[in-house]
């Protein structure tokens, strides 16, 4: 009976209902899209979901690059 469930076929959404923007990348800390791929990720075809969840693997690197901690801030400071 099992065979009769009718399925959508796409590419599901890499939300993983952890919703934080990060400010300086604007990239999603949880899905790693950008706030324009989250809003039209509906509406966009197979092919372009398929081009945004491949590219989501490079943009994690983005979110753990130092900015400098403690010394950059007192730096920023003496200035």
């Amino acid at each position: 009976m099992s065979e009769d469930i009718w399925k959508r076929d796409e590419v599901e959404s890499p939300c993983i209902n952890i919703c934080v923007i990060h400010r300086r990348e604007g990239i999603c800390t949880g899905c790693l899209r950008t706030l324009d791929e989250i809003a039209g990720w509906g509406s966009k075809s197979p092919e372009s979901r398929a081009a945004i969840l491949d590219a989501l693997p490079n943009r994690r690197a983005a979110l753990k690059k130092r900015r400098g901690g403690r010394a950059a801030r007192l730096k920023d400071t003496k200035a």
